[in-house]
């Protein structure tokens, strides 16, 4: 946080836990938190890289109490994802667009739009007492094959949405990780102005 700006509460609210608690989601909030990500409020779109908001992010979504179709998403995280993630009421991928639509040429921002979209899914759960747990830990590969991703899209990364679980059902390696107090770089370690590596006025104010 920079001094003397003001950083809202949510943004605040601390680590995401590894394992969520098993309790199901609401089929309203299930559905409505990938729609919060891209919808449009009363006067404008949400933010987005372009200006025509032609869409370069998505999500394929399923919660926990459609089996089969859990554990196909599930079986696109890496191993050590799945260990813990199995225990999500609601797991999504997250896809690009790797071109743009309207002149198939390369979308350099598509990265930064997923991201995006995530974060406001992040913002919209955080306010409804929820946690989101993101991964970059997928197969693309077999995300293409299970879910029939055509050429120029590609699956990113993963998110598992649900409440709070104890740490303590872990592993031991996943326990201390999840337990262990989290270090953040000091602000001024990654925002520069002038040159590389010369740290902003900005967070060398007191």
């Amino acid at each position: 946080m920079f001094p003397g700006y003001f950083t809202p509460g949510l943004l605040l609210a601390g680590k995401t836990p590894t394992l969520p608690d098993g309790s199901l989601l609401a089929h309203a909030s299930s559905l409505s938190l990938p729609r919060s990500s891209f919808a449009r409020t009363k006067k404008r779109w949400r933010a987005s890289q372009h200006i025509t908001s032609k869409r370069s992010s998505y999500f394929c979504t399923v919660p926990k109490d459609y089996p089969e179709q859990f554990q196909r998403l599930l079986s696109c995280l890496v191993d050590g994802n799945q260990i813990w993630a199995k225990a999500a009421p609601v797991l999504a991928l997250g896809v690009v667009s790797l071109r743009f639509a309207r002149n198939a040429k390369d979308n350099r921002a598509a990265i930064h739009d997923l991201g995006l979209a995530a974060g406001n899914l992040l913002l919209e759960a955080t306010a409804r007492g929820l946690f989101v747990h993101q991964m970059i830990g997928i197969l693309p590969n077999k995300a293409r094959e299970i879910y029939g991703i055509p050429e120029h899209f590609e699956a990113w990364t993963a998110l598992a949405i649900g409440y709070k679980g104890d740490p303590i059902s872990l592993p031991d390696q996943l326990r201390e990780r999840d337990l262990a107090l989290r270090q953040r770089k000091p602000l001024k370690e990654f925002i520069f102005s002038g040159k590389w590596q010369n740290p902003s006025p900005l967070v060398l104010r007191r």
